[in-house]
């Protein structure tokens, strides 16, 4: 019998017309009753028996399969961002669908997945820094693309293995700094004359998330006791087709959101830690009685609205933001000699810097930030708001807010 005849169940090996190298297999029965036939195509007689001998291991562990052919990575893309957005939270998925749309596609969406190569995931981020993107960018889509490839193998799609194991562009320092104490102080002086003063002492001093005070309304404060709760983010939601309101909003299952207008929601923190107490300064609590009696009237309650009462949008909450550091004249020095703005977010690292530098322990840093899970029963969370309540107090005092 020579090599290439066919035995009963083990498939057959030819090489067509055009050249190839063609192996076929049945595959089980169709949904008529008739036989179901793979076919495989290689260059070399080599590759097509390897493709045949892992196609008879799938056929026997996994029984019936419908196709091993392989597809490119754009079609694999697609395939995948309509699952991701069943299974991850909206900001997660626009974030995953911009590194795909904007740079894996263009980049090698035509390279087929069993023939992508450490060079074809090189040039995506050859791509993006011949753009001039941030190092923290180009990593955010190494990471997207890796998911991307490994999914692709448990689905069943052949990936090299050389490909997956690629490494990305370094980690690199973060960009992100503390503000030091005499430039907090600076801001602190410029925010006092602000009727929304308590927006932002609410970052430096208890170190809200933008989108933690955006999303913060008077229920979930209790200025008798001196404490916010945090159990919402303001986020604006995606269209399932891309500026379309009508078309509804792309969600995955199981998401917990409260519609407000447009495309804005209140929507759970990405993980139980982020809904805490947070307790509030003397200070803190003046000034949210003071703005309370002359805020703008917001329909759904808002602490810090726009002043028709509108949300905030993360872009005008910044440019607020910017507004107070340029009058207070304070920017962050770069490593290059360059400086630039302290970025809203930095806010939140001048909170932690705040309380470190008060000898407070990381336990209670992690509650106030919300970065564990140290308040999970209701015994610990009062036990732990009273030393929250000091380590905060120690922090107002130290930019002079103290009483």
């Amino acid at each position: 019998m020579s090599k290439n005849q066919r035995r009963k169940g083990s498939g057959s090996i030819y090489k067509n017309s055009r050249g190839q190298w063609v192996a076929t297999i049945e595959a089980g029965w169709t949904a008529h009753g008739t036989r179901h036939r793979l076919t495989l195509k290689a260059r070399t007689e080599s590759e097509v028996r390897t493709r045949l001998v892992e196609a008879k291991r799938r056929i026997a562990t996994e029984g019936g399969v419908t196709s091993f052919a392989s597809i490119t990575i754009k079609r694999w893309c697609e395939l995948w961002l309509a699952q991701r957005q069943r299974v991850v939270r909206p900001g997660t998925y626009v974030s995953d669908r911009s590194a795909v749309n904007r740079w894996i596609i263009p980049t090698i969406g035509h390279v087929r997945l069993d023939a992508v190569a450490p060079a074809d995931v090189r040039r995506v981020a050859s791509a993006q820094e011949t753009a001039g993107l941030a190092l923290p960018t180009m990593q955010r889509s190494h990471a997207v693309l890796g998911k991307i490839l490994a999914d692709a193998v448990a689905e069943g799609y052949q990936v090299p293995q050389r490909a997956r194991d690629t490494a990305g562009s370094g980690v690199g320092p973060s960009p992100r700094q503390a503000l030091s104490r005499e430039d907090a102080m600076r801001i602190i002086a410029v925010i006092e004359s602000r009727p929304d003063a308590s927006r932002w002492v609410a970052a430096l001093i208890a170190g809200l998330r933008p989108a933690e005070a955006l999303g913060l309304t008077w229920d979930m404060v209790n200025l008798e006791a001196a404490t916010m709760t945090l159990a919402w983010q303001l986020k604006p939601l995606p269209y399932v087709k891309h500026r379309n309101p009508s078309s509804g909003f792309r969600v995955p299952l199981g998401f917990e959101s409260r519609h407000l207008v447009g495309a804005y929601h209140l929507v759970r923190p990405k993980t139980r830690a982020g809904i805490r107490v947070v307790p509030m300064v003397p200070w803190l609590v003046d000034a949210l009685s003071t703005w309370h009696a002359s805020r703008p009237s917001s329909p759904f309650d808002l602490v810090w609205p726009r002043e028709d009462g509108s949300p905030r949008s993360a872009e005008y909450d910044r440019s607020q933001w910017y507004e107070i550091v340029d009058q207070a004249n304070v920017t962050v020095a770069l490593a290059d000699g360059e400086t630039r703005r302290p970025l809203l977010y930095e806010a939140r690292h001048t909170a932690a810097t705040l309380l470190l530098a008060s000898g407070v322990d990381d336990t209670t840093i992690k509650a106030v930030l919300g970065h564990s899970s140290v308040l999970s029963t209701q015994a610990y969370l009062h036990a732990d708001r009273a030393r929250s309540q000091e380590a905060l107090a120690t922090s107002a005092e130290m930019l002079g807010l103290g009483r």
